[in-house]
């Protein structure tokens, strides 16, 4: 790495926060005025999401900021960097295939989670193609009952160790990136969550915090693991419960409530479970479930990495249309449909079903927390119950819960963890009050350049792949973004010149 680059070009990733916030609060359905399913005629249902991530990294020929994909592209003898085509063909290939199946009198749904590392990257790169298809899939009228697109954390952020003030940075980040690429209107039609590494936080603030800036950021659901969560009484969640939806509930350390409907992903081996379809198999055995006063069709969640493997680089594709096939053959019959999440909510929401419906869950280990409390929460009691249970349970951890048991992305990481929760104090302490006083100061280049190292910095990357490499991309985005902020001129205001960073 060098240690002077060229600056980079800033991604969308601020600015306009009031604009977004107002925009994506509207209330109204997004897929049902578009849906061609009818609910009474719906046995079961699958909905399969495919998780698409390149990170940014520090590693252009001059050490300029550039998309992982791009560095496998240049660097094709390392490692698997041989697949980087076939990656950038998974990116944009459901362009192809879901018109394909509609041609063929199918009646498809795909739900999308793409990060925001890998649109910029894909702009970075030039490669119109991939731009073009996700393009019709985000923009094209005949495409919008077919296509669900989630929102993520910009820079794959796993949330349980992201400073909490981040976490709608994190979010915002995403929306700038998504409206700046596909339009306001594309936006307002994304009310799913898919969190990176499917990592739900456990601690109470930090997942009250998570949960309360989705809600502020116009996102009525999320996906979470079955492992991630339990019921009130500490029980894991029945057979049954994990095909409907469940109304996830966070309580902070001092009391206050939020809550967030959550569709739930089970276990097993991700990629080959979408690779091959069986979510939609699955659902072909299941049937309809009481809910209060009615019946509901089960629903199967499933999501995936979309590029990462043979089995999504190579089965995936002829699995997803001969699924399809299978149940087109079985016409108007009631029975197993394809459909997204947005649009199972709302035609549940349509058929007079209500969140207050759906049991209420909590993220796991909460049970063993709150029954250590004797009085009402408070900060001062919260923390004494954990330090009490970290010491007498070894089951017991407040590091939340992800798609995997046997890796944590906190111990061993302090290298990474200790400057990312630093550089996120500086840029607090210095922009926080700015913002407060001048919200335009999120417009400027030095705001924008102290964010996107910041954000950058959390990427889950940088711990996923072990020390070495990784770390060390992870050092000098620190060092970059403390250069940021301290280039930041004193009485700076949104009156520097544009150009000034």
């Amino acid at each position: 790495m060098q240690s002077r680059q060229p600056p980079t070009p800033l991604p969308p990733i601020a600015g306009s926060e009031a604009e977004i916030l107002a925009l994506v609060q509207d209330s109204g359905p997004v897929a049902l005025p578009h849906t061609n399913l009818h609910l009474e005629q719906i046995r079961s249902g699958f909905a399969c999401a495919l998780h698409m991530h390149q990170p940014t990294i520090p590693a252009g020929a001059h050490g300029e900021l550039i998309s992982h994909l791009q560095y496998m592209l240049e660097h094709p003898g390392e490692g698997d960097n041989h697949n980087a085509e076939p990656f950038a063909q998974c990116y944009r290939r459901l362009a192809d295939i879901i018109p394909q199946l509609i041609q063929e009198g199918c009646n498809p749904r795909i739900m999308l989670d793409y990060s925001g590392n890998l649109l910029w990257g894909v702009e970075q790169m030039g490669r119109h193609d991939i731009l073009e298809a996700l393009q019709k899939l985000a923009c094209d009228p005949t495409l919008q009952p077919h296509v669900e697109w989630l929102g993520t954390f910009w820079s794959h952020a796993v949330a349980p160790s992201t400073p909490i003030p981040d976490l709608k940075l994190q979010i915002l980040a995403w929306q700038h990136q998504f409206a700046a690429l596909f339009g306001k209107e594309a936006l307002q039609r994304v009310k799913g969550f898919s969190p990176p590494e499917m990592h739900l936080p456990n601690h109470p603030d930090t997942l009250y915090e998570f949960v309360k800036a989705l809600r502020e950021c116009g996102y009525r659901w999320l996906l979470v693991q079955e492992h991630s969560v339990e019921n009130f009484d500490g029980s894991g969640l029945s057979q049954e419960q994990k095909y409907i939806p469940n109304q996830l509930v966070a309580r902070s350390s001092s009391g206050e409530e939020v809550s967030i409907t959550a569709l739930i992903k089970t276990q097993g081996s991700d990629t080959k479970l979408v690779g091959q379809m069986q979510p939609c198999y699955e659902a072909l055995g299941l049937g309809r479930q009481v809910l209060g006063d009615t019946t509901i069709p089960s629903l199967v969640s499933q999501i995936a990495d979309g590029e990462n493997g043979g089995v999504m680089m190579n089965e995936f594709p002829p699995a997803f249309v001969q699924a399809h096939h299978t149940i087109a053959s079985h016409g108007c019959e009631p029975g197993t449909v394809a459909i997204n999440g947005t649009e199972y909510l709302e035609l549940l929401e349509a058929a007079g079903v209500s969140s207050q419906d759906f049991p209420q869950i909590q993220a796991v280990h909460q049970h063993k927390l709150w029954q250590q409390l004797s009085g009402s929460p408070t900060p001062a009691a919260i923390q004494a119950a954990i330090t009490h249970l970290q010491a007498t349970d070894p089951s017991f951890s407040m590091a939340g819960a992800s798609w995997t048991n046997n890796l944590s992305w906190v111990e061993g990481y302090a290298n990474v963890l200790e400057p990312m929760n630093s550089l996120s104090a500086q840029f607090h302490q210095l922009f926080d009050p700015l913002v407060a006083h001048d919200p335009a100061v999120t417009q400027t280049p030095p705001y924008q350049q102290a964010l996107l190292h910041l954000l950058l910095l959390e990427t889950s990357c940088f711990r996923y792949w072990g020390q070495g490499t990784w770390t060390e991309y992870a050092r000098e985005i620190h060092r970059r973004g403390q250069a940021a902020i301290a280039a930041v001129p004193y009485g700076f205001s949104r009156s520097m010149e544009p150009g000034a960073s």
